[in-house]
């Protein structure tokens, strides 16, 4: 089992997007981490330049509001 600390994740909003996201396996970790960093997760060892952090933390919100959105619309259902 492998663990990675992944920025950006701030509710369970954002955690539920990544699940989602994540669903199906990764065979290579270089996959997933540019998968995470597609979502505005990237790993905390990732360096980043400044612009990449800036698009990063702003797909982050996005993917934290989508995350909050469909939490609510599963909840209702």
């Amino acid at each position: 089992m492998m663990t990675l600390k992944v920025e950006n994740v701030k509710c369970g909003g954002c955690a539920g997007t990544l699940k989602k996201a994540l669903f199906d396996t990764y065979g290579e970790v270089e996959g997933l981490k540019k998968e995470l960093r597609s979502l505005g997760y990237p790993l905390s060892s990732d360096e980043l330049s400044t612009f990449q952090s800036v698009s990063t933390t702003a797909k982050s919100f996005v993917s934290c509001a989508i995350g909050k959105i469909d939490e609510k619309l599963d909840t209702n259902r």
